[in-house]
C-alpha cells in the first residue's frame, strides 16, 4: 500500500494542501518502477540516463525545456492562418481537455518520477519533499543560470510523474499539425520521438508515462475530429481561401465534397475572417435565420438549377 502522507507547514502550496490530509491520497513509489519493468523488461529511464554528455544534454533541452512551452503558442498561429476556419477554436478545447484530464489524475494518482528513484531509491515519500530539476540541473550548471532548478525543486505538483503532460502536449499538438498539414507527419512524429527521448533522459517520465498522457491526447483529437473539426481542403493555402467548411468526418473516411451524399442537415457557416457575402443578397443565396437553424424547404437534391459555385456556400454538417 502507499505510504502516510504528511505535509509539513513550510512545505510549498501545491493541490493536495486543500484536500484533508486523512483524504490525500498516497504517493506511489513503486508502482512506475514495476510497470516499467513488467511492460518493456528494464527500466528504460535509468538506460537512457546512464551515459550523460553536453551535447546530448543540450539536444533534450531544446524540446523539453524550450519548445514544450513555447510550442503550442506557435502552432496556434499556423493553425489561425494555414488551416480550415474554426480549426483554431477545436484544438485549444482540446488541448485544455487534455491538460485538464492529466493534472486530475496527477492529484488523484500521485506519482514519483525516475529523478525520486535515482536520489532516493524505493523508500517512502511524502508531501513535505522538495521536487528536483533532475536532468535540467545541468542545463543550468551550463549556462550559469537558475532556469530550472529553483522551479521544479519548488513544483506545486512534485509527484506528477503519471501521466506526463510532455508527450501529451507534443502529441496532441502533432496530431493537429498532422492533421492539417500531412505532408509532414514524418516530421512530426519525428519531433515526438524527440521528445519522449529527452523527458527519459533527463530524469523526469518513465516510458509508461509518455505512453499514458500520449493515449490521453489521442482519444481527445480523435473525439474532435470526427465531431467538431473542421475538414481541410488540399487545395486552400489560408483560412481566407475557404469558400465554405464542413464539419467531422464522413462516412468511410472521404473527405471529398460530395453532392450526391445526402441525409447531412443544411446550414451557413458564415465566417467574418474568410467568407465575405455568403448568404447575402449580393451572393444570391439563401440564408438562415439569426438563430441558425436548419434550412426549410429546402435540399441539395431539390435545387436542379443550382451551379456548383453556390452549392459551395452551403456548409454540410452531419
Amino acid at each position: 500500500s502507499p505510504p502516510p502522507n504528511i505535509l509539513p507547514p513550510q512545505s510549498p502550496a501545491n493541490p493536495h494542501s486543500f484536500i484533508p490530509s486523512e483524504a490525500r491520497p498516497g504517493i506511489w513509489v513503486r508502482v512506475l518502477p514495476a510497470l516499467e519493468n513488467i511492460l518493456y523488461g528494464a527500466n528504460l529511464s535509468n538506460i537512457l540516463s546512464a551515459h550523460q554528455h553536453v551535447v546530448l544534454d543540450v539536444l533534450a533541452w531544446f524540446p523539453y525545456g524550450i519548445v514544450h512551452f513555447g510550442g503550442p503558442a506557435v502552432a496556434a498561429v499556423i493553425f489561425f492562418v494555414f488551416a480550415a476556419p474554426g480549426t483554431l477554436p477545436i484544438y485549444g478545447r482540446s488541448f485544455g481537455y487534455v491538460n485538464l484530464a492529466g493534472v486530475i489524475i496527477q492529484v488523484l494518482l500521485p506519482c514519483a518520477a525516475p529523478w525520486y528513484e535515482n536520489r532516493n531509491g524505493l523508500a517512502p515519500a511524502n508531501y513535505g519533499m522538495p521536487g528536483s530539476p533532475a536532468g535540467l540541473a545541468r542545463i543550468d550548471a551550463l549556462f550559469g543560470v537558475d532556469l530550472y532548478s529553483t522551479n521544479f525543486t519548488n513544483a506545486p505538483v512534485v509527484f506528477g510523474a503519471f501521466p506526463s503532460l510532455h508527450a501529451a502536449n507534443a502529441v496532441i499538438v502533432t496530431l493537429f499539425m498532422s492533421y492539417c498539414f500531412p505532408r509532414f507527419k514524418p516530421l512530426f512524429a519525428g519531433y515526438v520521438m524527440w521528445l519522449w527521448w529527452a523527458t527519459m533522459y533527463l530524469s523526469h517520465h518513465y516510458a509508461v508515462d509518455l505512453v499514458a498522457g500520449s493515449m490521453i491526447s489521442g482519444v481527445v483529437f480523435y473525439i474532435a475530429r470526427a465531431n467538431f473539426l473542421p475538414r481541410r481542403q488540399a487545395d486552400k493555402s489560408t483560412r481566407w481561401d475557404y469558400d465554405y467548411v464542413e464539419i467531422g468526418e464522413v462516412a468511410g473516411g472521404e473527405q471529398e465534397y460530395d453532392l450526391a451524399e445526402l441525409g447531412y442537415r443544411q446550414r451557413l457557416l458564415v465566417d467574418e475572417w474568410s467568407v465575405g457575402g455568403v448568404g447575402s443578397e449580393e451572393s444570391g443565396s439563401a440564408s438562415p435565420d439569426d438563430g441558425g437553424s436548419l434550412w426549410e424547404g429546402e435540399t441539395l437534391g431539390g435545387r436542379e438549377s443550382t451551379d456548383r459555385e453556390s452549392v459551395a456556400e452551403i456548409v454540410l454538417v452531419r
